[in-house]
């Protein structure tokens, strides 16, 4: 049997604030509050090994992923909003809608080893993409997390790549 990744979040994604910064995030306003405050997040993330987020207090699902720079060769760490789907987990590079893929989608394309801080845990994974036939169904699940998605994908023409995460 395959061992599940663990599931800590906390906050409510169904709270009056939740429901304001989903709708906020859909913005340009919103993504650009959300990138400019990225570095912060990380930083939390990564001082609690991922047991607590900047993001936290909306029911934000976020882990921290570390990629190897397909270039550098040096670890690459990104804070990332995710959904659990058991022994899985999936990532997405939206990029807030951005018109080029974000650098860690490369990495894993080039190196698909890589490593999960969730719940307080480092857990190394091995990234694969999902198949096109999988990714709509996919997809809204992470449109049930935040709508955003919805608006970063109608922001850019570029097919969003989909990862699925498991234990490697």
């Amino acid at each position: 049997m395959v061992e599940e990744f663990p599931d800590r979040q906390w906050g409510s994604r169904t709270n009056v604030l939740s429901r304001a910064a989903n709708r906020f995030a859909a913005t340009r306003p919103g993504s650009w509050f959300i990138r400019t405050i990225t570095p912060l997040d990380r930083a939390v993330l990564a001082r609690t090994n991922a047991k607590y987020t900047v993001l936290g207090p909306i029911g934000a699902p976020v882990i921290l992923l570390t990629t190897i720079g397909r270039k550098s060769g040096q670890p690459r760490t990104q804070p990332l909003l995710y959904v659990h789907d058991g022994d899985v987990l999936y990532v997405i590079g939206s990029n807030f809608g951005q018109a080029k893929h974000p650098a860690w989608t490369a990495n894993l394309l080039a190196d698909p080893a890589a490593t999960v801080a969730i719940a307080g845990e480092r857990i190394p994974v091995t990234a694969t993409l999902v198949p096109q036939a999988d990714q709509e169904r996919v997809f809204a699940r992470f449109v049930e997390v935040t709508g955003a998605y919805a608006a970063y994908r109608d922001r850019t023409s570029r097919d969003l790549r989909i990862f699925s995460l498991r234990r490697a």
